[in-house]
């Protein structure tokens, strides 16, 4: 028996997800900030108190102490202490100007005080994996429903605590925190979905669909065929191209295909291996298959891949 991996781990490792420390906001009620949509993903901890979130196009949502929101694309909202009224823009110079001794980002008035945790994300938008695509604008998780035992509420003690202190690297830690938050915060809203939705994330929670897709991210130089894979997780042929298809929305090789082309973009970007190597690791017998199916899949074949990477990497230096 092979090793097998999370297929989701190994996409938010694929997608370099990275976040850091936006703001810790000291909102004392009237208050209300306005954030414009974000090129990577945004995220809100309540540390304590409450607040309320507003979303185009949504209804208003509470947040209270212990809940979080992720918003996966960088949608546009709005932050405050009521669900309604005006609210000041985010800016550089309005986050200095609140900036207190002590780095908090104070907003408001006289009224009830509330304590958010505010990060942002970056990711690697050259990875073609449609993860990020197929969640909601926003993933909510109650600080109420969430067992207090549970590895995301466990995450937030930690990061209450360095909030709260001053001690030597407090700044990496809660970065890092941050990090880890994000991998929480999407595997628990993909625990407590129950819908029938066709989708990569749906595939996940199938028995047997998760482990075909567990086994491929373990192995996906092997030179698996579609009878390989369904006597690996134990169901016949048929089956496996059907409820693989169903679920997945493709094939499993066609899948596979498209998931080795991510590994190997990623690779063409950070290294400077050869493409022959690349291609071996990857699961191709030589170079001309791999750059025939580069082509197809990523419309460039993998040396003008390379050269447009580097140039877009020098013009943003």
């Amino acid at each position: 028996m092979m090793d097998e991996r999370c297929p989701l781990d190994d996409v938010l490792d694929l997608l370099r997800v990275r976040g850091a420390l936006m703001a810790h906001v000291r909102g004392n009620a009237p208050w209300g900030l306005r954030l414009p949509r974000a090129s990577g993903a945004t995220f809100h901890a309540v540390i304590a108190g409450a607040c309320w979130v507003r979303i185009p196009g949504q209804r208003p949502r509470e947040l209270l102490a212990g809940d979080v929101i992720l918003l996966p694309t960088g949608a546009a909202h709005v932050l405050s202490s009521d669900p309604t009224g005006t609210a000041q823009a985010w800016d550089r110079a309005a986050k200095a100007r609140a900036l207190n001794a002590r780095g908090e980002l104070v907003l408001g008035g006289p009224g009830r005080s509330t304590h958010i945790a505010c990060a942002a994300y970056t990711y690697d938008r050259e990875v073609a994996h449609p993860l990020l695509s197929l969640l909601p604008a926003a993933l909510f998780i109650s600080g109420q429903e969430t067992p207090e035992g549970s590895a995301a509420q466990a995450t937030l003690r930690l990061l209450r605590h360095e909030l709260a202190v001053r001690s030597s690297g407090r700044d990496t830690v809660i970065d890092r925190l941050i990090d880890v938050l994000f991998v929480h915060v999407i595997r628990a809203w993909i625990a407590g979905q129950h819908d029938n939705d066709m989708s990569w994330l749906s595939a996940l929670r199938d028995p047997t669909i998760g482990r075909a897709l567990s086994v491929l991210h373990a192995r996906p130089e092997a030179s698996w065929s579609l009878d390989a894979l369904a006597r690996e997780v134990n169901v016949s042929r048929a089956t496996l191209m059907r409820r693989f298809t169903a679920l997945v929305g493709e094939p499993p090789l066609s899948y596979l295909a498209r998931w080795r082309m991510d590994l190997a973009a990623r690779e063409l970007r950070e290294t400077t291996d050869a493409v022959s190597a690349i291609a071996h690791r990857v699961g191709y017998g030589s170079e001309f298959a791999f750059s025939r199916a580069f082509s197809r899949i990523r419309g460039r074949s993998p040396g003008r891949y390379r050269a447009e990477a580097r140039r877009r990497a020098r013009e943003a230096e």
